[in-house]
């Protein structure tokens, strides 16, 4: 079972790279005041105000700031995404896909296809490519703060995954180690938590530190410390609290009905005090401190509908935009009620918010769409062939 990771495709950069194959998708005026990164079917797409440009098999940092892409079969490129500009090249074997960049844009993970039971995994960083030959399947998952680690998902079993457990890749010396306790104390052997990849949902913290991770349809799944205390859960879903500086992990249990909607119904944002999750086929908001890791409260979303995909959105000023299809719902977090009803010409396939909270931006059907947060009104629409998320507003 796979994870909501996309292994992006296509043949596509920006025309200022020497040396890729290159597409500018679109080059007419698009009026949008950001630099936004989106999945196509073609691959990533940078979107600014000059147009639409393709960057074809590449993966960005978790805030969209760095994006590494394959120049070619055998290159590999690093972009500044808000400017536009490659940073540095360098030429790798054959095969390599980007899977993960490191939040500070110094390194990439790379994978290739698997063979004989074991992982191949390229780190490309300022000290030159380093490969590794790991035994299973592996997948990366996010770089330590410190760059010295690398955070991946160990499938389990290696022949026929169905589940995995979250580990650690010491870069130095190329071992697997298990995670910490939010004691402080290693995960030992027989108590690491083994998830499922249904609704797996990812942000970063607003200090970058942590790294929430949404689990929906997880019956039956115990926690390291179910399996420490010799006590059992019986949780369907969670945000799983990675430390990325002192490499450990706690998860923050969600109540019924979080985890009985489809996988779509949920989004996951954060801000500097609360992880906030939606369950847009119940109408449920939770919210979480990110202080203690607990649960403050779960309020109600009157939505007129409830189905199609969700998006969450958390605004600098207070307010919280929940979406499900085309309706988008302006709630506050200090007080109860609708403040608001926006519509979206298209059902939502991602949200974000610009960084002064003044551009509501949702990715629809081949189109991004943003609207002034002000009045709610549509501000301004772009095509995108073949979108299929939103994922950065920078």
């Amino acid at each position: 079972m796979m994870t909501r990771r996309t292994l992006l495709g296509g043949v596509v950069a920006t025309a200022a790279l020497a040396g890729c194959r290159e597409r500018v998708v679109s080059a007419a005026p698009t009026g949008v005041r950001d630099v936004l990164l989106a999945s196509t079917r073609q691959g990533l797409a940078r979107i600014d105000a000059a147009g639409v440009r393709g960057l074809g098999v590449a993966e960005a940092s978790r805030d969209g700031r760095f994006v590494y892409a394959r120049s070619g079969d055998t290159g590999l490129l690093q972009l500044d995404s808000v400017a536009g500009a490659p940073v540095r090249s360098t030429t790798l074997g054959g095969g390599w896909v980007p899977r993960v960049v490191s939040d500070d844009g110094r390194s990439c993970a790379l994978t290739r296809p698997r063979a004989g039971g074991r992982t191949p995994l390229l780190i490309a960083g300022p000290l030159g490519e380093r490969t590794f030959d790991l035994s299973g399947t592996i997948e990366p998952d996010a770089f330590t703060q410190d760059g010295t680690g690398l955070f991946v998902l160990d499938w389990l079993p290696p022949t026929a995954p169905d589940r995995y457990r979250v580990r650690l890749l010491n870069l130095t010396t190329g071992s697997l180690e298990p995670l910490w306790t939010r004691e402080k104390l290693p995960i030992p052997p027989g108590a690491e938590e083994e998830m499922r990849g249904e609704g797996r949902q990812a942000v970063l913290s607003a200090d970058r530190q942590m790294l929430y991770t949404l689990y929906t349809h997880q019956p039956g799944h115990q926690h390291t410390r179910n399996l420490l205390a010799g006590t059992r859960a019986d949780v369907h879903a969670f945000v799983h609290c990675l430390h990325l500086m002192l490499r450990w992990a706690y998860c923050l249990d969600l109540p019924h009905p979080f985890g009985s909607g489809p996988p779509s119904a949920y989004a996951l944002a954060a801000d500097d005090r609360h992880i906030a999750v939606l369950d847009a086929s119940s109408g449920s908001l939770a919210y979480a401190s990110t202080t203690d890791l607990t649960l403050q409260s779960v309020t109600e979303v009157p939505f007129p509908v409830r189905s199609g995909p969700a998006g969450l959105a958390l605004s600098p000023d207070g307010r919280v935009m929940a979406a499900a299809g085309r309706s988008v719902t302006v709630l506050e977090k200090a007080s109860p009620g609708v403040k608001a009803r926006w519509t979206l010409p298209g059902g939502v396939q991602g949200m974000a918010l610009s960084a002064d909270g003044a551009r509501l931006y949702a990715g629809a059907p081949n189109a991004v769409t943003w609207l002034d947060t002000a009045t709610g009104t549509e501000a301004g629409t772009t095509r995108v062939n073949g979108l299929t998320a939103l994922r950065h507003v920078t």
